[in-house]
């Protein structure tokens, strides 16, 4: 495996605008399952750019849902960088199976997807997270980020100066 630190990085991510109020929750991912998460996994999927955010949360609809971009700091010590993808004399031969189809694998037979198995290995070589090229935006770069595997000397904070992201659920309850 090879490693990199990313120190004072900004990064960003699109989230769904109900779920904007829990900017730096891993919840979501952990519910069904990410790329590089089993269930379970509390993971935040971030962007180095904003139209990498922008294109891994549209995926490949022709139309955009309403979205929340959130910006953050980013600086974490202990990452899996996998952005030049997979050579076997660097790489477990999970790893060749990263960029498989794991909501197919998972979701249609049931079958436990080898990226699960690689963000396993990640957190058990002591990782926070794990960075990867997107395959929705050439040139893009991602980050599985294990959020309870933030270190004591790590850190993501959401940028919001004026303070304008909601801060719970209220807006979205029924009106009596």
């Amino acid at each position: 495996m090879k490693f990199a630190p990313r120190k004072d990085a900004v990064v960003y991510r699109m989230h769904t605008p109900r779920y904007a109020s829990v900017p730096t929750s891993g919840a979501g991912a952990a519910a069904g399952g990410g790329r590089a998460n089993r269930p379970g996994v509390e993971t935040l999927y971030l962007s180095f750019d904003t139209q990498t955010a922008i294109e891994e949360y549209t995926q490949v609809s022709s139309i955009m849902p309403p979205g929340t971009l959130v910006s953050y700091q980013l600086s974490v010590e202990r990452l899996v960088d996998f952005c030049s993808g997979y050579d076997s004399a660097i790489w477990d031969p999970i790893w060749e199976d990263f960029f498989c189809d794991w909501r197919e694998l998972w979701f249609n037979q049931r079958i436990e997807p080898p990226s699960w198995v690689a963000g396993d290995l990640a957190i058990a070589a002591g990782a926070a997270g794990i960075l990867f090229p997107s395959r929705l935006h050439q040139g893009g770069i991602n980050l599985a980020l294990f959020t309870q595997r933030i270190g004591e000397n790590d850190s993501l904070v959401v940028y919001d100066p004026d303070g304008v992201l909601p801060r719970d659920q209220r807006s979205w309850d029924s009106p009596t």
